[in-house]
């Protein structure tokens, strides 16, 4: 008796005190946060004149009391009230009857004492546009993918590729470091023999490389047919032709240069379609896959260019590849001719990949700037 006298003498100090109540919206949406923890004997309510009624029991800014609030809105909601209580506060959501922003909450003018904003959600206007702009993209993609069929053997593709990325990796990671430790032990010494020391793995690194010709006409990347063919073509003229084909070629130091551009380019672009195929990206990998090539493949080419003009010479006195002419136009056409016309297609080809290299370059980092967005 003594025990219920007390909690009933405890319920009847208790004073009727008006919470802080923190609040945020969206187009379609209001949200309240009415900071009171530990809240008992909830009773929240939609009035006919779209008021809302809040009224509980709780630990707030006063201590231990009975708390409430009432609310006018400043526009029509919907009758379904959303609410959640935790050990912390009570969140509420309510959803607008017309989805529009709102110049403020209430209707009276004069925002209520109790009344702040919810920092942790609030948006400006367009900020919450452009949130809603990128989940209808979301929804949008959602069920444009749900429409798409799926390919039955997307996994033995992507399998495919990674172990191909993962093959030339390793090759041109050989040629990199075999190289590089050479350079360090033998200095410029190291320039005369590369390609006694690395051809082997180039020429297999090179005709493994057909097969980024071969891939996009299967469909099972999306990059183009013409750069990629450009690339693989052009390498395999210096590689074949060039150095294999002329052993006065394969001591000079050229060929040094030539391999070690190819192997540093490629030890970071094989890496990231290699991730690329596991849906993984590493930030730094990205950006140097895209940001390397900028100097390095010029360079490339300025290199491949020098081979070329010092193996003019020799195609003209050795007459090697040259083609045989009617007695009347001379005894043959020498093979430097056709190389000299190459040169000029070389830089062509030049300006036609890296323009497709830095709209792939662009493209990627605007996605990027969408997605964090």
């Amino acid at each position: 008796m003594a025990c219920n006298l007390d909690i009933r003498r405890h319920k009847d100090t208790m004073q009727i005190l008006t919470p802080h109540v923190y609040w945020a919206q969206r187009h379609g949406e209001i949200y309240l946060r009415v900071d009171l923890s530990d809240a008992k004997n909830l009773d929240i309510s939609l009035q006919e004149n779209n008021t809302l009624q809040f009224r509980a029991q709780g630990h707030g800014a006063k201590g231990d009391n009975e708390y409430e609030f009432s609310l006018e809105f400043l526009e029509p909601v919907r009758p379904e009230i959303n609410h959640k209580s935790t050990q912390r506060q009570v969140v509420i959501k309510i959803k607008k009857q017309a989805e529009r922003w709102w110049d403020r909450l209430t209707l009276q003018g004069k925002k209520p004492l109790f009344l702040a904003p919810d920092f942790d959600r609030w948006l400006d206007e367009s900020d919450a546009e452009m949130e809603l702009q990128a989940k209808e993209e979301k929804i949008n993609k959602i069920s444009v993918e749900s429409r798409v069929r799926k390919d039955p053997y997307l996994g033995l593709k992507k399998g495919y590729l990674f172990m191909y990325n993962l093959v030339q990796f390793l090759g041109f990671s050989w040629i990199f470091v075999n190289m590089t430790v050479r350079l360090f032990i033998l200095g410029q010494d190291s320039f005369y023999d590369t390609f006694h020391t690395t051809a082997d793995i180039m020429y297999f690194c090179q005709m493994m490389a057909v097969l980024e010709v071969i891939n996009p006409l299967l469909g099972l990347v999306k990059t183009g047919f013409f750069p990629a063919m450009i690339q693989v073509a052009g390498r395999n003229v210096i590689l074949f032709v060039i150095f294999g084909s002329l052993e006065e070629m394969q001591n000079k130091p050229v060929v040094f240069f030539v391999f070690y551009l190819w192997s540093t380019i490629e030890i970071f672009r094989y890496p990231f379609y290699m991730l690329a195929c596991i849906s993984t990206e590493w930030k730094l990998l990205t950006w140097l896959r895209y940001s390397l090539w900028i100097p390095l493949y010029p360079l490339g080419v300025v290199a491949e260019a020098v081979a070329v003009i010092q193996s003019l010479p020799i195609f003209d006195e050795t007459r090697l590849f040259s083609f045989p002419l009617p007695a009347l136009l001379g005894h043959s056409f020498s093979f430097s001719y056709t190389l000299q016309l190459y040169l000029v297609l070389m830089f062509l080809g030049l300006f036609i990949n890296f323009r497709h290299l830095y709209k792939q370059r662009t493209r990627r980092y605007r996605s990027r700037k969408r997605k964090v967005q």
